[in-house]
């Protein structure tokens, strides 16, 4: 049976998250509530959630005594398939800019930083970005992204994005006064700016591929 360490930062939306994973599934799966280094080992995947501000999420994370050098371990050196969602995303920045400069991971280059979204005519868009929006990708990209065509539409939150990723890192955007890096990517990474616990049945495509997926 596989097994999926979800972990515990302190930052919400775990339950829908775990639903979600359940759901997706065409095998049988356990996921498991980590807040214990030790606990990575033997997974078959990780997933980071995460949902609030960057630093506060970085400081739960730091809280897991041990967790930032298990990840390192078991994603990095070991090569565990990884997805980080929304803020989970974020945290695998070089550092985030919201309410003053706090180092992320830094798996991907980049750094996360206030959008400033403007219509046609200049004028200012709301924040946060809030609701459905379409994908913007180059069908074959990755195989998280399987199944799922461009335009197909996912759920953002968020007032904060990612600046400065690799192009070949970046397998999708959403438009939002501007292209919105909405999914990004290396090796056996990948992590996705919307809730894709969130994003009916294209979230739980894009978490099946996840969990079928061999990098």
């Amino acid at each position: 049976m596989k097994t999926v360490a979800l972990i515990d930062p302190g930052s919400g939306n775990l339950a829908s998250v775990r639903r979600a994973l359940e759901r997706a599934a065409d095998a049988p799966m356990q996921v498991v509530l980590v807040q214990e280094a030790a606990a990575l080992r033997g997974a078959d995947a990780i997933v980071l959630p995460g949902q609030g501000a960057f630093a506060a999420c970085r400081a739960g994370l730091d809280a897991l005594e041990g967790m930032v050098s298990a990840l390192y371990e078991h994603v990095l050196r070991r090569g565990t398939p990884f997805l980080g969602v929304c803020v989970g995303l974020q945290l695998l920045a070089e550092r985030g800019l919201e309410h003053g400069t706090t180092p992320g991971l830094a798996w991907l280059p980049g750094e996360v930083a206030a959008m400033d979204p403007r219509a046609p005519d200049g004028a200012p868009l709301p924040l946060p970005q809030m609701g459905w929006n379409g994908l913007d990708f180059t069908p074959g990209i990755h195989p998280f992204l399987e199944g799922i065509e461009p335009g197909d539409r996912a759920y953002f939150v968020h007032s904060y994005a990612w600046q400065g990723a690799e192009p070949a890192q970046l397998l999708a955007t959403t438009d939002y006064g501007g292209p919105v890096p909405a999914i990004l990517g290396r090796d056996n990474i990948v992590g996705t700016q919307f809730h894709v616990e969130k994003s009916g049945p294209v979230g739980l495509r894009m978490l099946s591929n996840f969990l079928n997926w061999s990098p």
